[in-house]
């Protein structure tokens, strides 16, 4: 399994976060996380295609 660290700033309180994705799955994703240093909730979508992140973003989820 091929991951990468993806790093970010939460909408929310604008602190520097990461998460890891695995790349090898080649397809749209979208969920809800919260954040690590505020707890709110965050929209992450993605997507990866030829072992690359191609689309990335995060917003405020409600």
């Amino acid at each position: 399994m091929d991951e990468v660290e993806k790093f970010f700033k939460c909408p929310y309180c604008f602190e520097k976060i990461s998460m890891v994705i695995d790349i090898t799955i080649e397809d749209f994703h979208s969920y809800v996380e919260d954040c690590e240093v505020c707890c709110n909730p965050i929209q992450i979508s993605y997507s990866c295609e030829n072992s690359k992140v191609r689309s990335f973003s995060c917003e405020k989820a409600y």
